[in-house]
């Protein structure tokens, strides 16, 4: 059964006494990052069951929204220092 956008959703579990969390998602880029970082950092970061994952706590971070005025900023120095974006990268490898 082929599940809604709004089904596939991100579970991130974790409790005050354990040291680790648990990730469950359906997000394919979030899936692929688990796997290399699972595969970079084995003691670490594990793979637990299809889409299921167990971090350290210290990889979950929530941070301020970025302002639009600290987004232009990042956006000039990237372009002044030839960055190209994610999206841009993969079409021009394309070609």
């Amino acid at each position: 059964m082929k599940l809604s956008r709004i089904e596939q959703e991100t579970i991130i579990l974790y409790n005050e006494a354990e040291a680790t969390a648990e990730v469950f998602t359906y997000d394919s880029k979030l899936l692929g990052k688990m796997e290399r970082l699972a595969e970079k950092y084995p003691e670490q970061i594990r793979c637990t069951g299809e889409q299921k994952y167990i971090v350290p706590k210290a990889c979950i971070l929530v941070r301020e929204p970025y302002s639009e005025e600290r987004r232009e900023a990042a956006r000039k120095r990237a372009k002044a220092s030839g960055v190209i974006p994610p999206k841009r990268r993969s079409a021009l490898a394309k070609e």
